[in-house]
């Protein structure tokens, strides 16, 4: 897509983070990797991401918990859920609370791709408003 698309991918496990980070590099995307959702939060980069790619369980503050604190503070920016524990009624939940995506680990390359391609469209598509 774009190298000027920043994506941040905050999950507490360093092996998902360093192969997401692999992948979304790869297909030119600027990548900032958090260990933690309170990480994120103190970074520069929740009014500067064009995509947030969470875990949904973590330590401390849950993606979904993540998300609905983002967006009281009026920021829209698109959310990509990941999990190892895919419960469908956290996914409707997900969903339900504006995630563009909700993928199970291990999910295939191209899905999570084709994810973070639909929600920076839409970020632009936002952003031009």
């Amino acid at each position: 897509m774009s190298a000027l698309s920043v994506i941040s991918v905050i999950d507490d496990d360093a092996s998902v983070r360093a192969a997401t980070t692999n992948l979304l590099s790869s297909h030119g995307y600027m990548v900032h990797t958090f260990a933690s959702a309170e990480d994120f939060l103190q970074s520069a980069y929740p009014d500067d991401s064009s995509c947030v790619v969470a875990d949904v369980q973590m330590s401390g503050m849950s993606g979904l918990d993540l998300l609905t604190h983002v967006r009281t503070q009026g920021n829209e920016v698109p959310f990509i859920f990941i999990t190892a524990f895919p419960d469908e009624s956290v996914r409707a939940r997900a969903l339900r609370a504006g995630a563009i995506c909700f993928l199970a680990k291990p999910f295939a390359g191209p899905v999570l791709i084709g994810c973070i391609e639909t929600a920076v469209c839409r970020n632009r598509g936002s952003a031009g408003k």
